[in-house]
């Protein structure tokens, strides 16, 4: 891991282009796209033949593939699953706002409408891990909001099934629809429905490319959560933080993708050494070793300041998805963060207590985009309405400076449809 001394003035940004695809990536996701919309169930049944390696016999995830789930799953994984699930509920619970609405002197009633979506899609990915916890990040809020209907998609393995652990988590989270479909096609199918899946309003969850690269094709046809990149963190520490634990955390974020990003800022650069050492360390026994060697090799940096102050600016140029702080005074750092997409404080608050189980959500905003955007959370599946009622006495008070607002800007019909309403003509006439 390499050791780079940061000047006062220097620049850095955890940014990358790697979202975008090739020309010929986004051209096959179109190409997915257009076969879904006109073939609807064949292309998925195809697809998935080709891309996954299964011949399937239907989509949907029956009861007995649910009841199987639990008995390959052991009663432990279910209590933390079940008890995971409840903290992410209550926390979000605190997020939920209401509708409101207000009325001045003169009888105008002005207001906000909160409806939640109708129907959501979760895409939950497949590959070299299964990933409950990200089921139960994607449905939660979308619970608490009230969203009526929520299907999940994810890719079969070569035997037709998907993960027991995420099938035995959706349950818990009260989904009824689980379809096996993954891939840019799966994404077709949700924007735009086939025979058997039902097109929704929102798609939300991460996947690979060409996930992420539908995503953005069929936004607009449905709204999206964001595209996600590759994870990162960013440990912000002083001389007081432990070196194998702040080498820990830094594997933790490595050993998800080739691609991943791990940093560690320090003011000090005896932990910094310290640190290095511990992370040649602990990647010779790591089970996932290839792909955390990799994150650290191209992605993995300590960057040494020449005082906490000035790591604290380092970090909020970076706006890394996940800051650990782990300094004397954590607390005392944080009115200092701006941008990070989850702030863990102190030394018991490691990056996976918030991946899985304290409540807040882990699908955060990546490659520097925790700037201007939050995490996933109640609002992104909740509608607001504007609501205006004026009173006659407010409309007459207010109608000329309406009806001369729409004329500078050349609108003349605008105008005329306040002055309508001023004009005795009719059944008016004859009240």
């Amino acid at each position: 891991m390499k050791i780079i001394h940061i000047t006062k003035d220097q620049k850095l940004s955890l940014k990358r282009s790697i979202d975008a695809g090739t020309e010929e990536q986004r051209k096959i996701v179109k190409e997915i796209i257009e076969r879904v919309k006109k073939e609807g169930d064949q292309a998925l049944y195809e697809y998935t033949k080709r891309l996954d390696g299964v011949d399937l016999q239907s989509l949907r995830v029956s009861k007995e593939e649910i009841s199987r789930a639990y008995e390959a799953v052991d009663q432990e994984f279910i209590d933390i699953v079940q008890e995971a699930a409840e903290n992410i509920f209550h926390f979000h619970e605190k997020q939920k706002k209401e509708s409101w609405f207000y009325f001045d002197e003169k009888g105008t009633m002005l207001g906000q409408k909160l409806t939640p979506v109708d129907a959501v899609g979760v895409y939950v990915p497949g590959g070299t891990a299964a990933y409950p916890s990200s089921v139960l990040m994607n449905i939660m809020p979308a619970k608490v909001a009230g969203v009526g209907r929520i299907v999940l998609v994810s890719p079969p393995d070569q035997n037709g099934s998907l993960p027991a652990e995420v099938l035995v988590a959706a349950n818990e989270a009260g989904v009824s629809e689980i379809y096996k479909a993954g891939g840019a096609q799966a994404i077709a199918a949700l924007a735009y429905g086939t025979e058997t899946i039902e097109p929704v309003d929102k798609i939300v969850g991460p996947g690979n490319i060409f996930v992420a690269l539908a995503k953005r094709e069929v936004f607009g046809t449905v709204d999206i959560d964001m595209i996600a990149g590759p994870s990162e963190i960013v440990v912000l520490a002083d001389e007081t933080a432990v070196p194998h634990e702040v080498a820990a955390d830094l594997l933790s974020q490595a050993e998800h993708d080739r691609l991943a990003t791990s940093i560690l800022v320090t003011p000090s650069i005896k932990l910094a050494k310290e640190v290095q050492k511990e992370v040649a360390a602990q990647l010779a026994d790591l089970p996932r070793k290839d792909i955390a060697a990799a994150s650290i090799e191209q992605f993995g940096a300590i960057y040494v300041t020449d005082s906490i102050e000035e790591a604290v600016g380092i970090v909020n140029q970076l706006a890394p998805e996940h800051l650990e702080v782990l300094t004397e005074n954590p607390t005392g750092v944080l009115p200092k963060i701006k941008h990070a997409g989850a702030i863990f404080l102190g030394r018991y608050s490691s990056e996976p207590v918030g991946d899985y189980f304290a409540g807040p959500n882990h699908v955060l905003p990546t490659n520097g985009t925790a700037r201007f955007s939050s995490p996933l959370n109640v609002d992104d599946f909740m509608k607001k309405s504007s609501i205006i009622s004026y009173s006659e006495e407010a409309f007459r008070a207010h109608a000329s400076k309406i009806a001369k607002f729409a004329r500078y800007e050349g609108l003349e019909a605008h105008a005329r449809a306040i002055e309508a309403r001023l004009e005795k003509r009719g059944s008016d006439r004859n009240e």
